[in-house]
């Protein structure tokens, strides 16, 4: 039995209570206003260049060379679709997904949609943890057993950001994009790729579905681009601005938030894409086709490009990814689990049990296979992500197709119906997945 708008049962509360509606829109010209929405895209691009890309882009580039760029791209506009989605549905319903998925569904199927979300967002969380303990150890020359467990530390950090302001945090993430940017704009400079091979690169190409390792790749760069956790964490930040309650001022919120996200997503994609063309441009074209380990690429690119600034920026740019990747890490931590069961406990306790969770793994493989270990770590914690996708996209664009549920803003119809092909899509490539896993065509 439905009511409340469509809704099973009422919202409880705010969606990041603490501070919802807390950012002021002003100015009446569109620039000003449109200034006043650039946050929350960037904090959702984080997850698409985090240490997780990382791994999976330079296991690609390395092996197959600019081959998979075509991956990254169709991921890339996959995402720009997708967020668009939950950000409609943050403003529009007032809602966002987790408690969407509490308010629209039974127990039955709402408490498994919870836990496969905490599993992405542990996921997530252990590609933070061995990125940003490889960073550390690549400047600080600190060992990565140390810097796993140093990476808990850094709830300090996120909940001192959070004291100052929501912008404050939002300021911090767009200066380390930034770092994360130029840096890469640089080694591009140093690498000199071929222009005519990577734009062939971006067109699709058949011998991916027919290569079992080359699929795996694509759908651990799939998982790292099209986060599940993401569409968690926009349909809540979204909400940080303050919206009037009027159909004229959403809609204007869900444009300029559409905007906002669109732009940093295709930032996202031009790191994404750095990073696979600096593999295919210095490693694959030198016929070292197994370059998987960010510590290896590290150590190649200095001698590569003649350079040791190139390898200094490489590390620099890691952490400061991993270290952006876990403010989003942590909101999106705090968005599912007060969304789904509507539970609350101090921001540092949940930090540091998620971060818990991942860093008992991360901590167990560095010990047990050292450097080898974490790149096929953090491939595999990008095709767990891949994996729970579709328990997101799936309940995202039955809300957003609602009118009942959207309160008259349910997204055009064209979108829904592109929506519901990528989820199509990336089912079926998850059972191909599945299914050369289990016939031994694929090793994890």
């Amino acid at each position: 039995m439905t009511g409340h708008n469509g809704w099973r049962r009422a919202s409880e509360s705010a969606s990041l209570s603490d501070v919802h509606s807390s950012v002021p829109v002003r100015g009446r010209r569109f620039l000003k206003r449109m200034l006043s929405f650039l946050g929350p895209g960037y904090l959702v691009a984080v997850g698409y260049m985090d240490p997780g890309n990382w791994a999976t882009s330079l296991a690609g580039g390395s092996a197959f060379g600019y081959t998979l760029l075509s991956v990254a791209l169709i991921s890339n506009i996959m995402a720009i679709l997708l967020q668009a989605l939950a950000l409609r549905l943050g403003i529009a319903s007032g809602r966002d997904l987790a408690q969407a998925c509490r308010d629209a569904f039974p127990a039955w199927a709402s408490v498994p949609l919870w836990i496969l979300a905490e599993a992405a967002i542990v996921a997530t969380d252990l590609a933070e943890v061995i990125g940003t303990a490889i960073g550390l150890n690549l400047l600080f020359g600190i060992p990565l057993e140390i810097g796993v467990v140093i990476t808990a530390m850094d709830v300090f950090l996120i909940l001192w950001l959070q004291g100052k302001g929501f912008r404050y945090l939002e300021a911090v993430v767009i200066a380390l994009t930034l770092v994360i940017a130029v840096s890469f704009a640089i080694q591009m400079a140093y690498a000199q790729p071929v222009l005519g091979d990577v734009l062939r690169g971006f067109i699709p190409q058949t011998e991916i579905l027919k290569s079992p390792s080359m699929l795996y790749l694509a759908l651990g760069i799939l998982g790292a681009t099209v986060m599940p956790h993401n569409l968690y964490l926009h349909s809540a930040v979204v909400q940080t601005r303050q919206i009037g309650p009027s159909r004229r001022e959403k809609l204007e919120a869900i444009r300029m938030g559409t905007i906002d996200s669109t732009i940093a997503l295709m930032f996202a994609l031009f790191i994404n894409a750095s990073i696979l063309i600096l593999a295919a441009s210095v490693f694959y074209t030198s016929g070292q086709r197994e370059v998987a380990e960010i510590q290896e690429a590290h150590a190649l690119l200095a001698p590569a490009l003649g350079t040791p600034l190139a390898a200094t920026l490489f590390a620099v740019a890691l952490l400061a990814s991993g270290l952006n990747s876990t403010v989003t890490a942590t909101l999106a931590g705090q968005i599912v689990m007060e969304g789904f069961i509507n539970l609350r406990m101090r921001a540092w306790v949940r930090r540091l049990l998620t971060r818990g969770l991942a860093i008992i793994p991360a901590a167990v493989v560095t010990m047990l296979y050292g450097e080898s270990g974490t790149a096929r770590l953090l491939v595999f914690s990008q095709v767990v992500l891949s994996l729970q996708l579709p328990f997101a996209i799936v309940p995202l664009v039955m809300f957003t197709a609602s009118r009942a549920k959207m309160n008259g803003l349910e997204a055009p119809r064209w979108l829904t119906v592109v929506c519901w092909i990528i989820a199509a899509m990336v089912v079926s490539l998850n059972i191909k997945l599945l299914w050369d896993v289990a016939t031994g065509a694929t090793v994890i």
